[in-house]
């Protein structure tokens, strides 16, 4: 038996990297919404960065879709879930429209996603530079994979209206395809960058104008009205029964507790910002309540806390402030001897060990939980997925268990060489490499280490993560 999702959908995707995806999509996601349509935003791949933008701009959470990370079951699930209440869908593709995990596979890429999803794609194309060669990368993608249904193209960094105009007919002419609007090179329109890719939409002042602003734009040069007869033409998204029970079942009510919940402090700030919304829902399914603190605020987990989740961001931007909040890392000293565990993620994992050195050379004592310094660097320090193999028991995996992550990073941890890591937490695994590497830290209750694990993709990691929460203990007090 076969449930089916009718919600329309687009998907927004890139003949490259850099062609303004984000841009567009979040000035679309902004225009429907001031068309009175609820806006169910997804972002392919395991970004975060992106997200930050259109989760403003549809004013709801944007969920990632990550056919690498996740099979195919619990990705639909996901996104059934997240468009129940919703009137249109628009998903934001990763890198170029065929780009995938390796260089042979499609798994991983924007395509694969659109056609899990049957979803019609709208794509984005770079025109600086271009008259009627613009029409070659569309052609391409038209004829690379006749399964992908490619339906209208939208043109970026036009040099003027009859520019934007002229590769227009040259496009249709050649492909068949509409052209349904254009954004003109104007360094207003662009999202600002730093190391990490964009520059996080919660971080910038004038976020909300930047995106006001696209959405006037997009409001006027582009056909909306063609765009969502595009998305509501998408075939009904046929669902195993048992994807469409799940949203159905986490949505009644919850059983009556005899104890309270186990509470789980998470980290939530400007320096700790990279999450998977799907991460923080499959904890409270499992049972966790989940309490926000934010370090760079002075704040730590509360009395109540059973546990502690610092998420990936950029401690190397608030050192100082970190490094002031000495409550916070007596807090987490006092947990770690109680055995309560604490899951650290990239960022996290930094904000766990001795000292960070920032790109000036300021070295900002941190936790020191973890043996070792973590240095800045303006180069590129690892970037990809990871096959990650449990060395050891740790709080969300058991010995010997293999989880699907990603690393992306401009920093690395340095140990005194007779250490040499006695306690690596992972055996990891790149996808273009059959070269291992041992990774991160456990002692058991604490687990640090660059990769970003979904967990959507085994449903036993956020269980096994909230069991492992200690009791409540009320009778304790906060760190002065």
């Amino acid at each position: 038996m076969t449930e089916a999702c009718d919600i329309p959908r687009i998907v927004v995707a890139g003949v490259s990297s850099g062609v303004g995806k984000t841009t567009v999509t979040a000035g679309l996601i902004a225009a429907l919404r001031r068309q009175g349509l609820a806006v169910q935003p997804f972002k392919c791949g395991p970004d975060y960065i992106d997200p930050s933008y259109h989760e403003r701009a549809a004013r709801r959470p944007c969920r990632n879709l990550d056919t690498w990370m996740l099979e195919d079951e619990p990705l639909l699930e996901g996104f059934a879930r997240a468009c129940r209440d919703a009137d249109v869908a628009v998903i934001e593709g990763v890198m170029g429209l065929f780009d995938g995990s390796d260089w042979h596979e499609e798994r991983g890429s924007t395509a694969q996603i659109a056609k899990l999803l049957q979803s019609p794609v709208l794509l984005v194309v770079d025109i600086a530079g271009s008259a009627r060669s613009a029409a070659i990368p569309v052609l391409g993608c038209q004829q690379y994979d006749a399964d992908v249904d490619l339906r209208a193209v939208a043109l970026n960094f036009a040099g003027s209206e009859g520019h934007a105009r002229g590769c227009s007919e040259a496009i249709t002419r050649a492909s068949g395809l509409p052209v349904l609007g254009w954004l003109r090179r104007d360094p207003q329109l662009r999202v600002p960058e730093r190391h990490l890719g964009l520059t996080p939409g919660g971080e910038q002042v004038d976020a909300d104008a930047l995106i006001e602003v696209i959405a006037d734009e997009v409001g006027r040069l582009f056909d909306l009205q063609q765009l969502i007869a595009i998305a509501r033409a998408a075939r009904p998204l046929k669902l195993p029964a048992s994807v469409k029970q799940a949203p159905d079942a986490r949505a009644s009510p919850p059983a009556r507790r005899r104890t309270p919940p186990p509470v789980l402090a998470v980290a939530r700030d400007a320096a700790f910002c990279f999450y998977y919304p799907e991460n923080l829902e499959l904890l409270a399914d499992a049972g966790a309540e989940i309490e926000f603190f934010s370090p760079v605020q002075g704040e730590y987990p509360s009395a109540r806390a059973s546990g502690v989740y610092l998420g990936g961001g950029y401690p190397e931007l608030h050192g100082r402030a970190l490094a002031s909040n000495t409550a916070l890392w007596r807090a987490l000293e006092d947990l770690r001897s109680a055995g309560a565990p604490i899951y650290a993620e990239c960022g996290g994992f930094m904000a766990l060990t001795q000292r960070l050195i920032d790109l000036d050379g300021n070295e900002w004592p941190m936790a020191g939980l973890i043996p070792g310094i973590v240095r800045m660097s303006d180069k590129l320090m690892a970037l990809g997925y990871r096959t990650a193999t449990a060395l050891r028991a740790n709080p969300i995996a058991d010995a010997g268990q293999t989880l699907r992550g990603h690393e992306f990073r401009y920093s690395s941890w340095e140990i005194d060489e007779r250490e040499a890591n006695p306690v690596a937490a992972w055996r990891v695994r790149g996808t273009r490499s059959s070269t291992e590497q041992l990774q991160g830290y456990t002692d058991n209750n604490v687990l640090a280490s660059y990769l970003h694990i979904h967990f959507g993709q085994q449903t036993e990691i956020a269980a096994a993560f909230v069991r492992r929460l200690t009791a409540p203990d009320t009778s304790s007090t906060a760190p002065g």
